[in-house]
């Protein structure tokens, strides 16, 4: 695969910069998309509430893949990470709510935190777009 075969594209959060890494990349026929947490900018949105966190969370990650022309329907793969399993349900309920119609294959991870502890969810998703020239 050439370099000319993989797009990147940045949403603007401050770690992209500091840490180096994009947004989303996509290469061949696959879309990946960094870990996505409820920040836009330097704001939280839904603090201490996962079930708003994990919805504007998948909602950044979607925006992401509508830069390569790409929709929820095209989503094959999530991972979501919580920090507290207490959470499970909520996060559930959101995951459900955007993905039920397409049924994406899904991993749910509680981990030890992250890098602001206001953050209660992180999530990924992949998309497929089909078949792509080379």
């Amino acid at each position: 695969m050439t370099s000319e075969a993989v797009r990147r594209v940045q949403s603007g959060s401050p770690w992209e910069e500091s840490h180096g890494f994009a947004r989303a990349v996509a290469a061949g026929d696959r879309v990946l998309v960094a870990g996505t947490t409820a920040f836009k900018g330097r704001v939280l949105y839904g603090e201490g509430d996962p079930y708003e966190q994990a919805k504007v969370a998948f909602t950044g990650a979607v925006e992401a893949i509508g830069e390569f022309g790409l929709g929820i329907d095209a989503v094959i793969r999530t991972r979501m990470y919580l920090s507290h399993v207490r959470d499970v349900e909520a996060v559930g309920r959101a995951h459900k709510e955007l993905f039920d119609a397409v049924r994406p294959v899904s991993t749910l991870l509680v981990v030890e935190g992250f890098v602001d502890p206001r953050i209660l969810v992180e999530v990924e998703i992949e998309a497929f777009r089909g078949a792509v020239d080379s």
